[in-house]
């Protein structure tokens, strides 16, 4: 597999960045939402780690379609700067965060050098992106002000949403995506393509 670029393949993550950002603008609602239920629980720092995985599924998606070095990394960035341009409450703070959330995605490609997309690796890209992302957030946005159970609890809870809702939701929809036809001049896509080819034949 070619690591080289094609136009297509940046137009794709473009699109995918800037839709994925309205996306993520909306689920920043869904959050203060959740956030304003657990307060008179005292748990309000917890709402927004419970649907965190939905922040890093553009960089799952964009690398399981494309499958070239990164692409989870500068999927993130795009999400991140379009949030920026079109009024995101955490302002141009986001961007950081948005590229450290990328790194931690792209990490997990990377120990693999970009071979393996399976779905395990898949959520370990959303699992690394929660924990890179937490070691930011901890600091940046004064995790470490909280009593360290509820610090350990919203670091596991991040772990699981980034596996579940950025690593196998990202996977589900990116195979819905394929299915359709859509992707055919992508490596998902092609793969997929092969595989029907394998099965016409048995």
């Amino acid at each position: 597999m070619t690591n080289k670029w094609h136009l297509k393949e940046i137009v794709l993550l473009s699109i995918l960045g800037v839709v994925f950002a309205v996306i993520y603008l909306l689920a920043f609602g869904i959050g203060q939402g959740l956030v304003g239920f657990l307060t008179p629980f005292g748990l309000g720092p917890l709402g927004y780690e419970f649907i965190f995985g939905i922040w890093f599924i553009v960089s799952i998606i964009a690398a399981y379609i494309i499958r070239k070095p990164g692409a989870a990394f500068t999927s993130e960035l795009i999400a991140g700067t379009v949030q920026v341009l079109i009024g995101s409450p955490a302002g141009p703070m986001l961007i950081i965060t948005a590229a450290i959330q990328g790194l931690g995605a792209e990490f997990a490609f990377a120990v693999t050098k970009w071979r393996d997309y399976r779905l395990r690796v898949l959520v370990a890209a959303g699992v690394f992106a929660a924990v890179f992302s937490f070691a930011w957030h901890f600091y940046s946005s004064g995790f470490f002000a909280y009593a360290m159970w509820l610090v350990a609890v919203m670091f596991i809870v991040r772990m699981i949403s980034g596996a579940l809702l950025a690593g196998l939701l990202g996977k589900w929809i990116s195979d819905q995506l394929a299915k359709t036809g859509v992707l055919r001049g992508y490596a998902l896509g092609k793969e997929l393509q092969k595989k029907r080819e394998r099965n016409d034949a048995a």
